[in-house]
């Protein structure tokens, strides 16, 4: 049975390694973020910053009085146990010892400085022994570390593949334009894989490669426009970042390197890069969602491929708060140049919830206003759809997002054959865009949509329910030509595990399941499909 995400990857941690528990009441982030601004002493040592040994930080491993090492600063995690998303238990066993790897494990994004920042005891004197090693090692997990090849840095396990992937890079000039060449070796080299920031003379191109990415970074030595322009040439694996000279002056070098320039690091969530984008419009979806558009700033190249998703971040009571989404499009009908790729603009549709930390700042943004958009991320390629002729969706609420891209994608290949989406909802007036779907559904005889209502009104004629093995079987029996399937369910986790459920050797359907907003995980059986009764 195939694996999708990968084992190791942020994706399937956060979907499936994160039990978050019932906290007590008073116990939320907005809650945690209130205590910290109490000039309580969270330390113990009354405001003191002191130098702890490896000896000094193993003894604080108990609830009642629990320092972690993070990236070499020691903190007293004891009050912040009680307020812990996943529990006191999770957070104890990173307890008396360097925490990194299991903080990095689960919530690599989170910036542990501004969250813990009232709780700092001081510096590590050295690097203590990493209590998530072993559970790493457990996780098939690499832990990184920097060796030096051909004068580029690379991490731990890279040196296997550095005769396939080694890339190198040069430029030239004209009286007014710099073109960077970057020579991958690659010849399936694409839009998908480049994202390109030029901010303040500063250019920083990132080439993303599975688990590592290769980063030129640079301060630039004069001044250009902040606009670029990126070609891509598959066929030989070459990628071109055109720039626009400020001045016609002959540049005797490309400029002064930055961190990580000219080396690869390891693709992780912590690792992302963030631009300010601008509001353009925000409409009403429905009664508590938002369709927002973004405009990337215009020194800035990305893009957005199907199935992946970004992180607004954005500090609340000088404490930084990231949140996941999938970016959509801004319909069902869009044609996206390049293939629904490249972009300018980012369309996000959010569920505004009243008590949240971010979705009511969202909901307040002015046109004009800007957030920090990061690089997109995620596991999933278009090529998982080769050979697939029939897609089956199960989505519930706003795990409908990831869907969007996906089905205007599959509807433009005429190797599919049908594509049926199941929307869950509670009520009526909580389906989004279903004029839309109601409509492509006329006009394209391959798209069926229905709909399940857990909480309808009493002239609802459709079918009511919450996910049961029950309504999946209806929805997929019936068939009577062979079909490759893949099944595409995102949700709650809740939703998301009542859906896979436990595998079933009676039914041959490949497929994926997600997390709501956006991240992906998988169970997949390869085969056909043929006239059958679903269980999974």
């Amino acid at each position: 049975m195939s694996q999708f995400p990968t084992l190791g990857s942020q994706q399937r941690v956060a979907a499936g390694g994160r039990n978050k528990v019932q906290l007590k009441p008073g116990r939320s982030l907005m809650d945690w973020i209130r205590l910290t601004k109490s000039a309580k002493d969270m330390t113990g040592l009354r405001g003191r910053l002191i130098t702890v040994t490896e000896e000094e930080l193993a003894k604080h491993n108990e609830k009642t009085d629990c320092w972690m090492c993070i990236r070499g600063m020691v903190y007293n995690v004891t009050p912040y146990l009680e307020y812990h998303p996943g529990g006191e238990e999770e957070l104890m066993r990173g307890a008396g010892a360097d925490g990194t790897e299991l903080f990095d494990q689960i919530h690599s994004w989170v910036n542990s400085e501004s969250m813990l920042k009232e709780c700092l005891v001081g510096r590590m004197a050295a690097k203590p022994k990493a209590r998530a090693k072993a559970f790493a090692n457990q996780s098939g997990l690499k832990l990184p570390k920097q060796t030096p090849l051909n004068g580029t840095s690379v991490p731990d396990g890279f040196e296997k593949q550095s005769k396939d992937i080694s890339f190198r890079h040069e430029w030239f000039q004209t009286e007014d334009t710099i073109t960077v060449v970057i020579y991958t070796k690659k010849k399936d080299i694409n839009s998908d894989f480049v994202i390109v920031d030029l901010e303040r003379g500063v250019l920083r191109t990132e080439v993303r490669q599975h688990e590592y990415s290769y980063i030129l970074h640079l301060e630039l030595s004069h001044e250009v426009q902040e606009v670029v322009s990126v070609h891509c040439a598959s066929k030989v694996g070459k990628i071109e970042v055109s720039l626009k000279k400020l001045n016609s002056v002959l540049w005797s070098d490309l400029g002064q390197p930055r961190e990580h320039h000219n080396s690869y690091i390891k693709n992780t969530d912590g690792d992302l890069s963030y631009r300010k984008c601008t509001l353009l419009s925000k409409i009403d979806v429905s009664h508590d969602t938002r369709l927002l558009c973004f405009l990337l700033p215009p020194g800035c190249y990305l893009t957005i491929p199907v199935g992946q998703h970004i992180y607004l971040k954005r500090s609340i009571q000088d404490v930084e708060v990231v949140r996941p989404y999938t970016p959509v499009l801004s319909s069902l009908y869009t044609e996206p140049k390049d293939g629904g790729l490249t972009c300018t603009n980012i369309y996000l549709m959010i569920k505004i919830y009243p008590d949240g930390l971010l979705t009511p700042f969202i909901d307040k943004l002015q046109i004009g206003d800007c957030v920090s958009v990061s690089s997109p991320v995620g596991n999933f390629k278009c090529s998982q759809l080769v050979g697939i002729t029939e897609l089956i969706l199960m989505a519930a609420g706003t795990g409908f997002t990831p869907m969007i891209k996906l089905i205007n994608f599959s509807l433009k290949m005429s190797s599919f054959r049908k594509i049926r989406l199941m929307m869950f909802n509670k009520t009526e007036k909580d389906i989004v865009w279903r004029d839309q779907l109601d409509l492509l559904a006329s006009k394209d005889k391959r798209f069926e949509v229905e709909y399940i209502l857990s909480e309808p009104h009493l002239e609802w004629t459709g079918k009511r329910g919450k996910i049961e093995m029950s309504l999946c079987s209806e929805f997929v029996t019936g068939r009577t030509e062979e079909l490759q399937t893949l099944v595409c369910v995102c949700g709650p986790t809740s939703f998301t595990e009542q859906a896979v459920g436990p595998p079933v050797p009676t039914i041959n359907i490949r497929g994926f399941a997600g997390h709501q907003k956006p991240n992906w995980s998988s169970h997949i059986k390869t085969g056909t499909t043929r006239s059958a009764s679903s269980n999974s």
